[in-house]
């Protein structure tokens, strides 16, 4: 079993995966703002790979990318920012990463250093379960667990493939559309739990859109096994940028109170 299927196992509240940009705001942020979720209590930390077309990602996130990229962000630095992580923490970590990067760099190739640096999953954000077939055969070769997202528009058909492909945990999207911290918690999300909850013995967490305590209180209410957060977390990470001590307090607290309202 995979460190991200131990925490899923072995908590009794459901698990809290905390989402960051590698490189932003800079290296050095980066790591304290890594420190800072870990230290509030994170079970999961998900690593986005700066990309230059994030299609799935809201306007926070995609504020992130490109302050990582300007900064110089390589495949490279990617790889070394998880190193960073491992250096104080054994936490779980899941990259998310698009599929340009993965197939320029290699998909064998890409599984292999992401395991040497000390990643335990991987979620190519915008690659179909119909064209995953390489990815999940290298996941496996790596013991690397392969995410997947369903969404409410996901049909039953492609719901089946996505359940015979994943390992870890599924990603459920909580609404259609892009990332982003929202006032208000989809509907969706409950209807989407209880339709493929009888579908598969994976764990289901759910993220897009969640920035509230009442909203993490409310998906565990609703059986949800896990929540993601990340662009409530990236905009603290965007508007303490200057003041590292401060951001980091922010974070803290933030992933606390967040951690909090799903015990209980």
């Amino acid at each position: 079993m995979t460190r991200i299927g131990e925490v899923f196992q072995t908590l009794d509240r459901p698990a809290f995966i905390a989402y960051l940009v590698a490189g932003d705001p800079d290296r050095a942020g980066f790591l304290a703002a890594a420190q800072a979720v870990i230290e509030g209590g994170a079970d999961i930390l998900e690593i986005g790979m700066p990309f230059s077309d994030p299609v799935a990602d809201g306007p926070t996130i995609q504020r992130a990318h490109t302050r990582a990229l300007a900064g110089g962000m390589t495949v490279d630095g990617f790889f070394d920012s998880i190193r960073d992580v491992r250096r104080f923490s054994e936490i779980p970590i899941l990259l998310m990463v698009y599929c340009n990067t993965v197939h320029r760099r290699g998909v064998e190739r890409f599984y292999r250093e992401a395991v040497a640096a000390g990643a335990d999953g991987m979620l190519i954000v915008d690659m179909p379960p119909e064209e995953g077939e390489r990815a999940v055969r290298a996941a496996r070769v790596t013991r690397l667990d392969q995410i997947f997202l369903a969404a409410p528009s996901t049909s039953d058909q492609r719901l089946e493939q996505v359940l015979q492909s994943t390992s870890g945990f599924l990603y459920l999207a909580s609404l259609l559309g892009v990332t982003g911290a929202r006032e208000r918690l989809s509907d969706e999300a409950g209807t989407l739990i209880r339709r493929v909850r009888p579908r598969t013995r994976l764990p289901l967490a759910v993220g897009f859109g969640i920035s509230r305590p009442e909203h993490a209180t409310a998906l565990r209410d609703a059986g949800a096994d896990g929540i993601i957060v990340g662009s409530a977390l990236v905009r603290l990470v965007e508007e303490h940028a200057r003041d590292p001590g401060h951001m980091a307090r922010e974070i803290h607290g933030f992933v606390t109170g967040m951690r909090g309202a799903l015990e209980g």
